[in-house]
């Protein structure tokens, strides 16, 4: 092949992939309140979460309720009201259960799984169309020779991180 063919299907190669990278752009926003429109929406109201759950251990409905609180606070232009807030939260922890995650050969428990379910129910009241009631759940699993008392607090602030961020994600995202 003569060189100068060669050199200009390079050039012309170059010159498309460079037009296609720089005509197409992808955002991204990880803090993203872009479907708050704040000139309808500047309150926000955020019910204490009790616990319903058959096992109730308390500091869960603490560090939920103010981590849930927080991820607010930080991360929109909202303002935190008691109540008829322009969206509203409110809901309940429901479940909190452990159960055998895998067995050993010689029968016994060698891992254990922690489940936090929480029921929320919000409510936008400048677009009822976002509305909705559902549930989000997170777990993880230990190794069943450590008792839960030893290993729960931690668990539990990952289970609440994850579970906060997927009810930011679901009522300001709408991911």
């Amino acid at each position: 092949m003569d060189w100068h063919k060669a050199k200009n299907k390079i050039v012309l190669g170059c010159t498309l992939l460079s037009l296609i990278i720089t005509s197409c752009s992808v955002s991204y926003s990880f803090t993203g309140t872009s479907t708050i429109d704040y000139s309808k929406v500047k309150t926000i109201s955020i019910a204490e979460f009790p616990i319903k759950a058959d096992y109730v251990y308390a500091p869960l409905a603490t560090r939920f309720n103010e981590d849930l609180k927080d991820i607010f606070i930080r991360q929109t232009r909202l303002s935190l009201v008691k109540q008829n807030g322009d969206l509203d939260i409110d809901g309940e922890i429901t479940g909190y259960n452990q159960y055998n995650q895998a067995v050993t050969a010689d029968g016994y428990s060698s891992e254990t799984k922690l489940t936090i379910t929480i029921n929320v129910r919000y409510v936008n009241n400048s677009n009822h169309d976002d509305d909705f009631e559902q549930q989000f759940t997170a777990f993880r699993t230990y190794d069943s020779r450590q008792l839960l008392t030893d290993v729960q607090d931690d668990l539990i602030a990952q289970m609440v991180k994850e579970i906060v961020d997927q009810i930011y994600n679901a009522t300001v995202i709408n991911w």
